[in-house]
This record gives C-alpha cells, structure tokens and sequence, in this order.
C-alpha cells in the first residue's frame, strides 16, 4: 500500500466494470472487458441503449464476432444503475467550442455520475482524449466535491488515452499498444493489470497521468503538422502548375519519406486534439507556433478545395452559378460512418454560397444523422449524366469499385471531376488538389 491510501484496490479477477459512454471508443472496450467481466455499459442516450439491445451498433465499430459480448452487456441510461461496480472507464467524447476552446462538459457530467456511486476501494480510468493535467485539475475535484471521498485515500484514478482508429477493421483495440497510468503506484499497477487482460498487443506504463494525457495529445498533433506540410505542398505546386501526387510519389522512393497526403482533416482526434495542447500550452505562457499554423491550414482546406474545384470549372468555361455539382462522401474518412467534424460540410456550404446546385451522396451515412449533425440532406443515388461537376471528398471503397468510368458516367458532357482524394487514375479528373 502506498502512504496515503486507507483502503485496498479491488480484485482483479472479481472486478464489475462500468463503461461510461457508448461511443466509437466506449463500446469496443465494453465488449473487450465482457469477454473477461462483468460489465455495464452506460450512455445518456435512449436512442442508442435501445439500439444495442437490438444488436445493433450505428458506428459499424462491432461485428459478429462481438455479438454474443453484445448481449451479454448489462445496458443502462440511469446513472443509479451505475452504483455497486469496482471500476469506472469514462469514455465520453471531448470536443471544442465554436472559439476552438476545450469543451470539457461532457466529462464534468460524467465525473458527477460516477462520484454519486463512488464506494471506497474505487478505481475510475479516464480515457477522454484531454489536455496534461485535465484530469486531476478538472475531474478529480468533481469526483471529491461529489463523492464525498478523498483522493488515494478512499478511491484512485487512472489515465488510459483511447487510440481507437474509427472504421479499421484490422487494427483494433486489443492489436493497438495502451498507454495507461494511474494516481499511486498501486493504482498504476492495477490499471496496467487491467488492460493487459484485453489488449494482446500489450501496454506502455507511464511515470504519471500527465505524461500519459500528454502521448495522447501529441500523437494526433504530430499527424495534423504533417498533413499541413502535405496541403502546404499541394498549395505550393497547385501555384506551380504542377502534379502534387506525382511529386509526393517521387519523393517517397527515399526510404525515409514520410508516406503523408494532402487532404481535409477531420474526425475527432486530428482536427480537435491540438486545441488541447495549444489551450494548456498557452496557459502556461508558452505559444505553439507550429501547431497553430499547422491547425490554421488545416482548417482552411475546405475553402482552398472549393476555390480549387471553381478554378477547374472556369477552366472548363462552366459557370458556379446554377452548376450542377456531386459532392461524393460526407463522412471525415472513407469507409467509417462518422461524420464528426467532417470539413465536407464546409465545402457544400461554399459552394452554395456561390449559388451551385450541390447533393451529397455518401453511402455510408444515415440521412437523418447527416442532417441533425451536418445540415446535409444526402441523396439516396446520384443520377447519370446530371452533373457539371464530381467532387471525390471521401475515398469508400463504393467509389473505388465505381471506377472512372462509373463516375464519369454521372457527369453531363464537358463536365469535370476533382479528385481530392487521389481515388482515380490522374488522366481520368481534370483536377486533383
């Protein structure tokens, strides 16, 4: 025992598990601890308990293979429900406000849900993505304030940052390396123990929680700097005149070339992680230079898209307004059906803006989800030869199998297609960004 706590950690072997929060991360770890706990899996929305309990998971993160864990959940959206387990594993989603500010209401919510039901001897893992030092500044004071209990005496906390790759099929949570940290070192031991007993791929213990919260903020920062470099380029030589991907391609015959692409960047880890570590960086005095300019470009690639897209059309002497114009994929990444933060929202908006007729077509969404999140009515089938302009935002592999010739074939004659996601041979599009 350490010299601050009074009570004794739970048994490994005859822990209860709540997962809070059902999400694209709450629901693979769920059903990883099923195989080996007892396990309730808690999430404020009715709409989706009510889906799980038919077998059916909107994220497309489960398969067959995890029904049988599936049913086995014990599913709730009473918070009291939570009351008697051993172990808490908060898994709720960490966004941004509109100013770009670390939203962290959602954890404060289920911090206060967990502290209600907190008993002595309690273990509870965050694994919302946050910045160092978010958890024992914002959500160990809320489980105390709550609880009623004091921190490593009465009840401990770990860190276990999530690395769930949305519609991955191959590495998933149990072949993904877990970082995990706790409040003591007991605790420590305890949630690498834990962990252990799911991911086969093994752990990586960190000295403490902040280090921990911090590998996580930096590993999504490091791919947001990178794919800026890589929109840079494609700025740069679109100037140029010049084939972006030709280049890249040659570049990378060096072994030591990072394999990165030019695209728009999305999705709730890359696009949001770096307002984290920019927040807390620029509260302690010090200004991120790099990763605010990396965040700057990024975020302006919906417009640098669109104004490529009007480029190629004034090209092809086809006029913005009134075109007719495909927006392929609305999701943030091909064959996944999330939508979160997607920047393709932003591109049908400004193409609007200057009076095109745009549909969004994207096979993998559900239309009432894309219109709640996005303000996107998606098409149910794009129509042959009705369009002026194909945009390729997002490359499914449903657009893959298309081929050029099957979206060619969408296009009215003299229209053009901009490939942004080098889908397509490049003699097959006008354009590519």
């Amino acid at each position: 025992m350490n010299e601050y706590s009074a009570v004794t950690l739970p048994s490994l072997d005859h822990a209860g598990i709540a997962v809070v929060g059902l999400g694209y991360v709450g629901l693979p770890l769920a059903l990883a601890f099923a195989r080996e706990f007892d396990v309730l899996g808690f999430d404020l929305d009715p709409g989706r308990i009510d889906a799980l309990q038919r077998g059916e998971d909107a994220t497309g993160e489960t398969g067959q293979e995890d029904a049988p864990w599936l049913a086995k959940l014990r599913l709730s959206t009473d918070a009291k429900a939570l009351a008697g387990n051993d172990v808490y594993i908060v898994a709720v989603p960490t966004p941004v406000t509109r100013h770009k500010w670390p939203d962290l209401s959602p954890l404060v919510t289920a911090s206060e849900s967990v502290g209600r039901v907190l008993r002595p001897g309690n273990v509870v893992v965050f694994e919302s993505t946050v910045y160092p030092g978010a958890t024992e500044e914002v959500c160990i004071p809320v489980l105390e304030r709550t609880s009623g209990l004091v921190f490593n005496r009465d009840f401990f906390v770990g860190y276990s940052p999530e690395r769930i790759n949305p519609g991955d099929h191959t590495r998933r949570l149990p072949d993904i390396v877990k970082v995990t940290s706790g409040s003591t070192p007991e605790a420590a031991a305890f949630v690498d123990a834990l962990y252990r007993r799911i991911v086969r791929a093994g752990t990586h213990l960190a000295p403490d929680i902040r280090t921990a919260e911090a590998a996580k903020a930096i590993e999504n920062t490091q791919r947001d700097v990178n794919i800026a470099l890589m929109n840079e380029f494609a700025g740069m030589f679109a100037r140029l005149g010049m084939d972006t991907e030709a280049v890249l391609e040659a570049a990378g015959t060096k072994w030591n070339f990072l394999p990165f692409r030019p695209g728009l960047v999305g999705g709730h880890c890359i696009g949001v992680d770096p307002y984290y570590l920019i927040h807390k960086a620029q509260e302690a005095g010090y200004h991120p230079e790099l990763v605010m300019a990396a965040r700057r470009i990024n975020d302006g690639m919906a417009s640098h898209v669109v104004a490529r897209l009007l480029r190629a059309m004034a090209k092809a002497r086809i006029s913005a307004v009134g075109a007719r114009v495909l927006v392929m994929g609305v999701t943030f990444k091909e064959n996944c059906p999330d939508l979160r933060n997607s920047q393709v929202a932003g591109v049908i908006a400004e193409l609007r803006d200057c009076h095109a007729q745009v549909d969004a077509y994207d096979p993998w969404v559900d239309a009432v989800q894309c219109q709640a999140e996005c303000g996107i009515e998606p098409i149910v089938q794009p129509e042959p030869g009705h369009y002026d302009a194909v945009l390729i935002a997002v490359a499914h592999r449903q657009f893959r199998e298309l081929g050029a010739d099957g979206i060619r074939a969408l296009l009215k004659p003299g229209g053009i297609v901009f490939d942004v996601k080098y889908l397509l041979p490049r003699e097959a599009v006008e354009a590519r960004l």
